[in-house]
């Protein structure tokens, strides 16, 4: 299923991104209650790089497992 990026993470006023809810990015679970900046990579994937993307994810068990990120049209 598809997803507005802002739908699963909060911009954080000091540049920093937290989920909203716990998603799964390849090893990786993340509660709402961890927050991350720039530069942090899970299962190599540097979210960062995503802002404003789409996000192709999947509901199991209350988690949301994040499969990949759509590329964007004006980066």
């Amino acid at each position: 299923m598809k997803y507005d990026f802002d739908a699963i993470f909060r911009r954080n006023p000091d540049g920093t991104i937290t989920p909203r809810r716990t998603i799964q990015i390849g090893s990786a679970t993340l509660g709402s209650s961890v927050t991350f900046g720039s530069g942090v990579s899970f299962s190599g994937v540097n979210i960062f790089n995503y802002v404003g993307a789409a996000v192709e994810a999947d509901e199991e068990n209350g988690i949301l497992i994040i499969r990949g990120f759509y590329q964007r049209l004006n980066p």
